[in-house]
């Protein structure tokens, strides 16, 4: 089976931290047939003289090809207007990728879109002028946020139920998907993996000495991922100021870059050495950021199924965050954690306390979450598209 895969949330050079979750699961599926990816980048002319303030001036520079996992990712440019015409982002990004699909005709069997929209509406195109079948991967706001803007949602309504199939990375977004329009039977959750080889228990002084905070014997909590509003983290530091203020014993630290990044630390400095902003790292240095912490807290406002906590369980820690998208699917049990409403600084307080207090053997939590890897999630997906590529030649 021949497999491209059509999607915009990828690594390339320029963001090589990206989206590690698809970067892993394809790598896996490649190992199961023939993958080729073709990872879009935005472009408006004039964009490479904006790089300074516009994302699509920032990859303007990223090579045509690269090989990435030992997957060959091509990246081909894509039409947008900045701020504005998410009605028309489906069409602009197929009329873009039209004259590559219609090269690649003949050479695959299934088109393979992570991401709704614009990626999954303009794959359904593509499909059509390829004369193959497609599958659309959904992972979260894809669904729970441009799903319910009026130009997009009116595009996922119009397109995504001609998909031959629908993953899902979670239940709540398999939910979302048949709120769409889209046949129950057409929607599978298939969900992500994990490294367990890189992501499993170690104590948290030795964790913290490879970091460089060997001396360190606070109580540490962990946020791990983009800064932006969206993921909870003024809500977290507002939460983390007032157990702060109580508590000499305990320490927040931020793994992870973004716009809010420079706010927060402003918004910190009261607090002194009290919170650890890491930046973005490398993903074999996660774990051990992971493993230093008490717990990972993820406060978000919306999500789909965040492998972060996934990786957080692989290496026994339990988690605090928000009961929103598939987290609950996630945190299931209470020796996995607490869960808190999305926005509720109180709540969010109370459960950080209880998590630095809280006394529990890593090797417990791995064992009760039963995480799987990446090569039983990869064999799921495989067997979607092998499904929809046999049906369309019976």
């Amino acid at each position: 089976m021949r497999v491209l895969i059509i999607t915009k949330i990828f690594p390339n050079a320029a963001e090589p931290l990206s989206s590690p979750f698809n970067r892993q699961q394809f790598a896996a599926l490649s190992r199961l047939c023939e993958v080729e990816v073709l990872a879009t980048l935005p472009w408006f002319p004039g964009a490479r003289l904006l790089r300074r303030w516009s994302p699509a001036g920032q990859v303007a520079h990223v090579p045509r090809h690269e090989v990435i996992a030992g997957l060959s990712v091509h990246h081909p440019r894509v039409f947008f207007i900045p701020k504005v015409g998410h009605a028309l982002a489906g069409a602009f990004y197929a009329a873009s990728l039209l004259p590559g699909a219609l090269a690649r005709r003949g050479r695959f069997d299934v088109i393979l879109a992570a991401w709704a929209f614009p990626d999954g509406v303009a794959a359904v195109a593509l499909a059509k002028a390829m004369s193959v079948p497609v599958v659309v991967k959904v992972h979260g706001s894809d669904i729970d946020v441009l799903g319910k803007m009026n130009g997009p949602r009116q595009n996922l309504r119009w397109v995504l139920p001609h998909a031959d199939a629908v993953v899902a990375v979670s239940r709540s977004l398999a939910t979302g998907v048949a709120e769409l329009g889209v046949a129950p039977d057409k929607i599978e959750v298939v969900r992500n993996g994990v490294d367990t080889t890189l992501f499993r228990p170690m104590e948290a002084h030795a964790a913290r000495r490879d970091l460089g905070h060997g001396g360190d014997a606070r109580k540490w909590l962990v946020f791990v991922g983009l800064m932006v509003k969206d993921k909870g983290i003024l809500d977290l530091l507002a939460a983390f100021g007032r157990l702060a203020a109580r508590r000499a014993d305990v320490a927040l630290a931020f793994v992870g870059d973004g716009p809010l990044r420079v706010p927060c630390e402003q918004l910190a400095a009261p607090l002194g050495d009290r919170v650890i902003f890491a930046g973005a790292r490398p993903l074999p240095e996660i774990p051990l950021w992971m493993c230093a912490g008490q717990a990972l807290v993820l406060p978000s406002h919306h999500e789909g199924t965040p492998n972060v906590l996934l990786e957080a369980l692989a290496c026994g820690r339990r988690v605090v965050a928000s009961t929103v998208g598939g987290i609950p699917d996630v945190i299931n049990r209470r020796e996995l954690g607490e869960l808190v409403p999305p926005s509720d600084v109180d709540a969010l307080e109370g459960a950080l306390e209880r998590a630095v207090d809280a006394v529990y053997e890593p090797v417990e939590i791995v064992a009760a979450a039963g995480q799987s890897g990446w090569d039983d999630s990869a064999a799921h997906l495989h067997g979607v598209l092998a499904r929809v590529v046999a049906a369309r030649t019976t």
